[in-house]
C-alpha cells in the first residue's frame, strides 16, 4: 500500500471520534485531547509507534522539517505563541477544515465536564484561531 493510501485510511479512521468527548491528557476511546487525538491518527499510519506518546509541541518538534506554506488533507496544524510555544494541534481535512478534540482545557477530566464545556472532537475551520504557527506533513516523510 502507499503511504497516500495509508494516509487517506488514518484520517478515516480519525473521523469516527468526531463526538468523542475532549479529555484533558485523553489518549483513548473515552476522551481526547488535542495532541491525543493526533498521536492516534499517527499511530493508525504506522508514523508512530504504539509506545509513543506526544504533546502538541512535540509532534511540531518531531515534523516541523515537514513544513507546508498551507493546509491540505492529512497535514497537522500547529497553533501557539512561537515555534517553542505550541499549544494546540489539529487535522487539515482540506484548506479549510479541521478536526480536533477542543474546547476544554487542564480542567476537563470527565465526560460530564466536557458536556458541560461543549468539549468535544469536532469540526472547525482551520482559521478561527489567529494563532497559526505551521502545517506539517508528517506523512511526506515516506512519500
Amino acid at each position: 500500500m502507499k503511504m497516500e493510501e495509508i494516509a487517506q485510511h488514518a484520517i478515516k479512521y480519525i473521523w469516527s471520534f468526531v463526538g468523542t468527548p475532549y479529555r484533558w491528557a485523553g489518549d483513548d476511546f473515552s476522551g481526547w485531547d488535542c495532541s491525543g487525538l493526533c498521536v492516534e491518527m499517527l499511530k493508525a499510519g504506522g508514523i508512530l509507534t504504539e509506545q509513543e506518546d506526544k504533546t502538541a509541541q512535540q509532534l511540531f518538534d518531531s515534523f516541523q522539517g515537514y513544513e507546508l506554506g498551507k493546509p491540505i488533507h492529512g497535514v497537522l496544524v500547529f497553533y501557539g505563541k512561537s515555534r517553542t510555544k505550541i499549544t494546540h494541534v489539529g487535522i487539515c481535512i482540506d484548506n479549510y477544515l479541521m478536526i480536533e478534540a477542543g474546547g476544554g482545557g487542564s480542567k476537563t477530566l470527565t465526560t460530564s465536564d466536557a458536556i458541560r464545556q461543549n468539549a468535544f472532537v469536532r469540526v472547525r475551520p482551520i482559521r478561527r484561531r489567529k494563532d497559526v504557527v505551521a502545517f506539517c506533513d508528517p506523512f511526506l516523510q515516506y512519500i
